[in-house]
């Protein structure tokens, strides 16, 4: 390899906006992201249903009709 022309990769810290903290190597000392296994659905089992101009609502009036 060609010296001085890698970054350097150092400790990093990965921090959700749930409030959760992960460390791990990067060449970026700290990372934001929006979502991490503590939060996401898919492992925690809970779904949270983010209503934006009612768009859930909407879907739940359309098919209700057809579950009946």
């Amino acid at each position: 390899m060609k010296q001085g022309i890698h970054p350097e990769y150092q400790s990093a810290v990965i921090v959700c906006s749930c409030g959760n903290r992960i460390e791990t190597k990067s060449t970026r000392d700290e990372i934001h992201v929006e979502i991490c296994s503590v939060c996401h659905p898919f492992y925690t089992g809970k779904q949270r249903l983010v209503d934006t101009a009612g768009r859930v609502e909407r879907f739940r009036k359309k098919y209700s009709k057809a579950e009946k």
